[in-house]
């Protein structure tokens, strides 16, 4: 993809409720979210952001590994501490950990798939972190956010 291609991607946000909304992608996809609150177990837009980053460089890990041996274990933690300063809220120290493990002598019919994924794992993270997961390449670029008001 060069610089100047573009791929247009879109959410539409409903409200259902007090501090209830559901998001419904393109192919009708849906996900419900709501602000925090004692009693709801939604996830938070800041759960949102934390799930897409893990969750964006765990698909590109998870083609990359297991073509080669199927994990025993797959697990991502996101974590990030949310803080409010002279720049408002925002998220900080951002940090996303594999958990990830092949069973020994499994794989692709020689016996060294397992161990060929294990040795990629490291690579796949870095390059999904490096070029690949859109959703880190953006946090991390400082991509501007416009917000405006449509006339109804």
């Amino acid at each position: 993809m060069t610089d100047t291609d573009t791929s247009p991607r879109s959410v539409t946000i409903e409200r259902t409720g007090p501090g209830h909304f559901v998001a419904t992608n393109a192919r009708g996809g849906t996900v419900a979210f709501g602000g925090a609150s004692d009693d709801g177990t939604e996830f938070t837009p800041v759960e949102l952001l934390l799930a897409a980053l893990g969750g964006c460089t765990a698909i590109d890990v998870d083609v990359a590994t297991s073509r080669h041996a199927e994990p025993a274990r797959f697990s991502v933690a996101v974590t990030g501490n949310k803080v409010n300063d002279e720049h408002g809220n925002h998220m900080t120290d951002l940090t996303v950990t594999f958990s990830v493990s092949f069973p020994d002598g499994e794989g692709d019919g020689d016996g060294g798939g397992a161990d060929r994924a294990r040795a990629i794992l490291p690579r796949a993270v870095k390059s999904s972190h490096d070029r690949l997961c859109t959703v880190s390449r953006t946090v991390e670029l400082g991509t501007p956010v416009t917000a405006r008001v449509q006339e109804a």
